[in-house]
């Protein structure tokens, strides 16, 4: 499996439930999704929930290379390429299919 998809494109969205935000992730390759209740939606909160699915990731073999996002996420940029992961954002009132039908 690591040889076919050990390199990953996550997708990711927030989500809420009675106005409670959650982080959502979802691998194109393999399709395993992740949520996690956040407690504010800042640029550094974010990021560290988005380490830890990173993380999980690495640890298991997989190099997350790619995630796609909407707007929300364009604070977040700079930190993920230092880290060398592309982030993809969609244009303008746009959101990222897979994301959407899976929250």
């Amino acid at each position: 499996m690591l040889e076919e998809h050990g390199n990953m494109t996550l997708m990711t969205d927030i989500m809420y439930i009675n106005k409670i935000p959650f982080i959502m992730t979802l691998s194109r390759a393999i399709q395993f999704g992740t949520i996690e209740m956040i407690k504010d939606e800042r640029k550094s909160t974010i990021i560290k929930s988005l380490e830890q699915v990173i993380n999980a990731y690495h640890s298991r073999g997989f190099k997350v290379q790619h995630i796609l996002v909407d707007r929300q996420f364009e604070c977040i940029r700079k930190h993920m390429e230092v880290t060398g992961i592309n982030l993809n954002t969609t244009a303008q009132d746009n959101h990222v299919p897979e994301i959407e039908r899976y929250i």
